[in-house]
Parts: C-alpha cells; sequence; structure tokens
C-alpha cells in the first residue's frame, strides 16, 4: 500500500469499525427483546454491548491493542477527568431545570408513585452504561481514527451530526432537539480532545443523564418518573423541550454554551491519546494508514 496515501487503510478501519458496530447494534438489542428487557434498557444496554465489542476487535485487529487504548485506561488523571465531566453535567442539568422552574415551574407529586431506592440504582447503573456505550460509538476507535487522519475539526462535526441522527427514533423527536443533540456531540467531541481520553465525556454525559430524571423531567424523550415528582413548567416547549425534555429547548442550546467555557477552565488532565500518537512497529515499518500499530 502507497504510504502516501493513507486512505484506504483509514477507510477500511473505519469502515470495519462501523459494520461492526451496526451487527452489534442489531444483535445484542434482539436478544435483549427475547428476555422482555424495558426499552431503556436496551437502549442503553445494547448500545454498550455492540460499542464495546466493535472497539474491542478494531483495536485487536488493526492495533494488536485492547479496549484500554481507545481512551478507557484507569489512572488518576482519568479518575479525576472523570468526576469533572460529572460535576460539569450534574451543575448543568441542575441550572437548566432551575431556570425552568424560576421562570413559572413546579414540582409536582406524581398519583401512586413515590422514590425507591433499588430503581435509583439499577437506573444509575443503565445510564452509566448507556453513556459509556454511546462515547464509545461516537467519540471511540472510528472517531479517532478520523481524527489522527483529518484533524479534529474536520471530525467532529460529522460525527456530531451522526449523534444527532441517532436519537431520531425517540419519542417527541424534532429540529431542536436534534441541533441540540449535536450541539452535545460537539461538547463531546472536544472534551475527547482536551482530556485526551473517553472519561471526561462520559462524565459529562453521564453526569448530565442522571441528573435529569431525578429532577423530575424527561431525557431524550424517555420518561422515568424515578423519585415520584415531575417538573411542569408555565413556559413554552421552544424553551423547556416539552415530552422531549430540557435537551430539546432553548435552555440546553445556552448550558452547551456553558459547558465550553467550563471545559476551557476546568483542571482537566491530559492523557496521550494511544490512537492519536506515532507507534512505529520495527518488524512491519510504519503504518500505512498513519495509525499507529502496537507491538504483541
Amino acid at each position: 500500500m502507497d504510504q502516501r496515501n493513507p486512505w484506504p487503510g483509514v477507510l477500511l478501519r473505519v469502515g470495519v469499525f462501523a459494520l461492526l458496530s451496526i451487527f452489534g447494534y442489531v444483535l445484542f438489542p434482539t436478544l435483549m427483546r427475547l428476555i422482555a428487557a424495558p426499552v431503556l434498557v436496551i437502549a442503553a444496554l445494547g448500545t454498550f454491548a455492540a460499542a464495546a465489542v466493535a472497539n474491542a476487535l478494531a483495536l485487536r485487529i488493526y492495533e494488536r491493542g485492547q479496549l484500554s487504548d481507545v481512551g478507557l485506561g484507569w489512572t488518576p488523571a482519568a479518575r479525576r477527568n472523570l468526576s469533572l465531566g460529572i460535576l460539569g453535567g450534574l451543575l448543568a442539568a441542575v441550572l437548566v431545570v432551575a431556570v425552568s422552574a424560576i421562570r413559572g415551574g413546579e414540582w409536582q407529586r406524581i398519583p401512586g408513585e413515590s422514590m425507591h431506592w433499588s430503581s435509583l440504582m439499577f437506573l444509575s447503573v443503565v445510564l452509566l452504561f448507556g453513556a459509556i456505550g454511546e462515547e464509545l460509538l461516537f467519540r471511540g476507535y472510528g472517531f479517532q481514527v478520523l481524527v489522527r487522519a483529518i484533524g479534529p475539526f474536520a471530525t467532529i462535526l460529522p460525527v456530531s451530526v451522526l449523534f444527532g441522527f441517532a436519537h431520531a427514533e425517540n419519542l417527541s423527536f424534532g429540529i431542536l432537539p436534534f441541533l441540540n443533540t449535536v450541539l452535545w456531540g460537539i461538547l463531546l467531541g472536544w472534551a475527547f480532545i482536551r482530556s485526551g481520553d473517553l472519561w471526561l465525556p462520559i462524565g459529562l454525559h453521564f453526569g448530565w443523564n442522571w441528573a435529569l430524571p431525578l429532577l423530575g423531567v424527561n431525557l431524550s424523550g424517555f420518561t422515568m418518573n424515578v423519585t415520584g415528582y415531575t417538573m411542569h413548567s408555565s413556559l413554552g416547549v421552544l424553551w423547556t423541550g416539552g415530552n422531549y425534555g430540557p435537551e430539546g429547548g432553548l435552555f440546553t442550546t445556552a448550558i452547551v454554551g456553558v459547558l465550553f467555557y467550563y471545559l476551557h477552565k476546568a483542571p482537566i488532565q491530559q492523557q496521550k491519546a494511544f490512537l492519536l500518537e506515532d507507534h512505529p512497529d520495527p518488524a512491519d515499518g510504519p503504518d500505512p494508514a498513519g495509525v499507529p500499530s502496537r507491538m504483541p
């Protein structure tokens, strides 16, 4: 293969990763439906299983690596970045819902519903795996190979658009939910570039997703009712997102800008991203795709 033209190798890697992801995205949710798993569980754990397998196989095939090489190495820096991400996501969710409450919202008790700690713990685990799965899928192997080949700016936007379309089947999806999801995709892509690991975007993603149901609002069209209370606002759908939840409103559009500033100022610890670095293999020579290769 011509070393001056890395595109065949890049496209092959990204294409194989995409095919593995699609196959897993069909296989794992289908298997979970056989055991009558709830829709949210199928969406979250199905995505996680598909993304984890696709990343692990692609890394093993082309880089002779392991899943941690995609940005999941568990180091003190990773723990710091995860904590900063969760904090940012939590504070952003609280701020969005607080603005809705101040501007004409109120929490109302749901008849016959109450908070169950076991349900909250189960939901927390499901949302965590869902956040990890989506970050592996959209900021994992394929994303990082493209960043290496064409740079972050040319990669983040198109992948973020795909991230937006991936939510198109959610209930109450529309133009503003799509645009906000694309903005979140850009934010999460930049979070990876900022930290060099997946833990920062995972933390942001999980902190936001975890806080919204606890605050009594819908999450991407899903109604969870984990606390026995729900938020009702007199503001219009344009601001609050209506049945889709805050991610479908202009308050979230604004909060994404705040989160960009937060990531700019937060004491994030930069890590070395394996797939973005040069790792020449003395036995095989330079990798023609311009993507690092690991010795066995």
